[in-house]
């Protein structure tokens, strides 16, 4: 089951993202549009994602972040058979980490 999130509306948002520059105003933005927990949850995914890529065990993500196993098996399995975005993202963080 495909839920299909290309439409106008989600490309207005991503555009919108795409024109935040700095780390305050992505702060200000996210905010205003979406609620406290939404926010957490995203970073943690993004976490739940690093630490599978470095091989954490299930347990020592749950430990570390507090999300449920069934959040980390959908991580999972985007990074296994997603659209490859979250191996994307890592890589730049990673490399922007090293300049």
């Amino acid at each position: 089951m495909s839920r299909k999130v290309d439409d106008k509306f989600t490309d207005q948002l991503f555009k919108a993202i795409l024109l935040l520059e700095d780390e305050k105003e992505c702060y200000d933005f996210f905010r205003d549009i979406a609620t406290v927990g939404e926010i957490k949850a995203l970073g943690q995914r993004l976490e739940v994602a690093r630490m599978l890529k470095k091989g954490h065990t299930y347990d020592q993500i749950v430990e570390e972040t507090g999300v449920s196993t069934a959040t980390i098996s959908r991580v999972k399995r985007s990074l296994e058979y997603g659209e490859d975005g979250y191996n994307l993202i890592l890589a730049r963080l990673n490399n922007n980490k090293s300049e």
